[in-house]
């Protein structure tokens, strides 16, 4: 593993934004940080980050304590926090430059590293353009490319495509996923449930300072999976009342009845009942459970 998280905790006064959390990342992998506003992420990424002390519990990364080696910690990984702004009087390539002198790059080498990170992010031709003249999404591919010009192992990113056009979310996708092809490690706290189901390997939900769970996407939908949704389509338009006595029924859509169950064993037999009584009057046409989007196994688990 590249970072181990050991008994995590920070107070602010009376406020205990982070409560004794534990987790680790391996490497090479895409680890999702979710949880509502005010769960304790950001406090959570400013100390994995060095940006502030815990009161209490460790932080490795990439071998290194964090606070007996925060250096050489920083020196190892890039950041791009939430709101992160690139100096927008200056050109793309101007931010590039800056950037590469604060990990000591210089010459043909920060030149040759900032066209490439530039050409992946689809910015290299607006290079010498003022970057108060780029769109939020442009701007968001700077400052990852101003991120990733030191070719960091780890990688933290606090909602990469929180309000950009589609396609700068797209580029910024496909390139976190080239980059955990290429073994980087990425840390990504987002509220994109489309996103972190694309991207994860696994995700973590914290809630009130701590870590509810932490496990794949498709593990943390099953665990929702005790109440199933069963979506029934009859040939033609059936009541409640026509039900009674064979399923209890949760919704009507025209054709389409719909059953929240633990077990289905009873509404399989139900409707077989309800279709033998009706002497070939009532067909079903389909029937399917639903199976939970990660954004319902958030909200049931987090409200949990």
């Amino acid at each position: 593993m590249v970072l181990e998280v050991r008994n995590l905790s920070k107070k602010f006064g009376d406020l205990v934004a982070v409560d004794g959390i534990s987790f680790s990342v391996n490497r090479g992998e895409i680890f999702g940080f979710l949880g509502p506003n005010g769960a304790g992420k950001t406090t959570t990424l400013r100390m994995l980050t060095g940006i502030i002390k815990p009161d209490s519990g460790s932080i490795k990364l990439l071998g290194y304590d964090m606070k007996k080696d925060p250096i050489r910690v920083k020196e190892r990984i890039g950041v791009v926090p939430e709101n992160a702004n690139p100096y927008i009087d200056m050109t793309a390539w101007q931010n590039m430059m800056i950037t590469c002198g604060l990990y000591d790059l210089t010459g043909r080498e920060a030149e040759e590293k900032s066209a490439e990170v530039l050409k992946d992010f689809g910015l290299y031709d607006r290079r010498d353009q003022k970057v108060k003249g780029f769109s939020k999404g442009m701007k968001q591919r700077l400052v990852l490319s101003m991120a990733l010009v030191h070719d960091p192992e780890f990688l933290f990113l606090d909602e990469p495509t929180s309000g950009l056009d589609v396609r700068s979310s797209l580029i910024i996708v496909d390139k976190l996923k080239e980059l955990s092809e290429e073994d980087k490690t990425i840390f990504l706290t987002t509220h994109n449930m489309w996103e972190a189901e694309k991207l994860c390997e696994r995700i973590a939900i914290m809630n009130r300072g701590r870590i509810i769970t932490v496990n794949r996407p498709d593990v943390l939908r099953k665990t929702t999976e005790v109440l199933r949704r069963v979506e029934i389509l009859f040939d033609k338009k059936i009541s409640p009342e026509d039900l009674q006595g064979y399923i209890k029924v949760d919704e009507v859509e025209g054709e389409k009845v719909i059953v929240e169950c633990e077990d289905l064993d009873p509404v399989l037999t139900g409707i077989s009942s309800f279709i033998m009584d009706s002497k070939g009057k009532v067909k079903v046409r389909s029937f399917n459970t639903v199976t939970p989007s990660l954004e319902e196994v958030f909200l049931k688990i987090s409200e949990g």
